[in-house]
């Protein structure tokens, strides 16, 4: 029987789509002229990734190709719509997606399928806007909640979503999170890969203008089948920039305190800090950063809904945080090469020296990204991490070669 947030979610789906064929029908009716209530959306990501890790005696490989094809309703008074499907193939099975059986390799998540990706009805007016059913959530820098876009098959939620912003410096965003659909699939080897049943309310606040931003969070998670996932958050940060001699100065900080929350047997209390300042200075960004995940050895700060791979580095290491905890110093550049079409050749280097915040553990590791365009709407991107371990995990390699149109 399906569970009464899934009743929610199709009764969203029919109530949103229930109008689709007459709408359509009378566009159709009205003439070229007419300008139809719906539009398709649709992109394809060719990949090929390679990774080198210490802990396996053979290298994984994987070609895949994503498409995506989604289909948006307008249907007037500020209401709309949207179902959009999701299709990974792979070329050969020389990794371990999670879900091929191939546990001899390295994993690569990116398992083939296809899945019902989004599927949700929204209303927006100028200061409000509501969301409901199965939908992409990014919040923030995607720290905390975010939709994993990296890996081919991305991360959604059955949510409500809730946006008040009673002035033009303040807003408001509440989100009930009742089941997340991983980027292992639904076909993962291992069941708790695939979805979670979640009770899970995100409160944020900000407040900002051009020059300083400011803002703090409340996320209550509830992880119904794994109880130990459960945890209360509560954090700020502030950030900004400021314009001097040409230059452009900016900084970033974010602090959070994490404990357990509901059903959660454990017993802990986890800090979290980011202090990131940086300089733009003809045309190139420099950061340098210190980012905390606080561990007492037996447990550490976890945060399982976020964009991981967008933190600690790309040979994804530390997906989830050593019961040690971590602290991550890095510096980073990035900006574009040359001038006119040149200068959408974009670079990103980063290096990052990793410590565990209880015990002498530690790594070190190198990252570097090149986007250029290829013709039209087709990008490409040659993208590398190399991780060295002095007791953090092990050896590990890993290239990436992309192609991607998007409509």
């Amino acid at each position: 029987m399906p569970s009464p947030s899934q009743k929610l979610l199709f009764a969203a789906i029919v109530c949103a789509f229930a109008p689709m064929a007459a709408q359509a029908a009378q566009a159709t009716r009205d003439g070229p002229a007419a300008q139809s209530p719906l539009t398709w959306e649709w992109n394809a990501r060719l990949r090929h990734e390679m990774v080198d890790d210490d802990a396996f005696a053979r290298d994984a490989q994987a070609t895949t190709l994503r498409l995506r094809v989604g289909a948006r309703l307008e249907l007037g008074g500020g209401w709309n719509a949207f179902v959009e499907g999701e299709g990974v193939a792979a070329a050969d099975d020389h990794y371990n997606s999670g879900a091929n059986g191939q546990a001899g390799y390295p994993v690569i998540a990116d398992p083939v399928g296809v899945e019902l990706n989004q599927a949700w009805l929204g209303w927006r007016n100028d200061r409000a806007a509501a969301t409901l059913g199965r939908q992409r959530v990014l919040v923030g820098n995607q720290r905390w909640v975010g939709n994993v876009g990296w890996r081919q098959n991305e991360q959604t939620f059955d949510a409500l979503g809730l946006e008040w912003q009673p002035t033009t410096k303040l807003a408001t965003r509440y989100l009930w999170l009742d089941r997340v659909h991983r980027i292992n699939g639904d076909d993962a080897r291992d069941p708790l890969a695939r979805e979670r049943s979640l009770a899970s309310h995100l409160l944020d606040l900000s407040w900002g203008d051009a020059a300083h931003q400011w803002g703090g969070f409340v996320l209550a998670h509830e992880d119904h089948d794994v109880t130990t996932a459960s945890t209360l958050t509560v954090g700020a940060r502030w950030s900004g920039q400021r314009t001097q001699g040409g230059n452009v100065w900016g900084w970033r900080i974010d602090a959070a305190r994490q404990r357990e929350h509901g059903s959660n047997p454990l017993r802990f209390s986890h800090d979290y800090w980011l202090l990131e300042p940086s300089l733009t200075r003809s045309g190139v960004t420099w950061r340098a950063g210190w980012e905390h995940l606080g561990g007492d050895g037996r447990h550490a700060l976890q945060t399982p809904l976020a964009t991981l791979h967008a933190f600690n580095g790309w040979a994804d290491k530390f997906l989830v945080t050593p019961p040690g905890g971590l602290d991550d110093r890095y510096l980073a550049a990035g900006g574009a090469l040359g001038t006119d079409v040149a200068a959408q050749l974009k670079w990103q280097l980063a290096w990052h020296d990793y410590r565990a915040d209880t015990g002498g553990d530690h790594g070190r590791e190198w990252d570097a990204s090149l986007a250029f365009p290829v013709h039209g709407k087709l990008t490409g991107l040659v993208k590398l991490a190399d991780y060295r371990s002095a007791g953090f995990a092990r050896d590990t390699s890993k290239v990436w070669v992309q192609l991607e149109w998007v409509r």
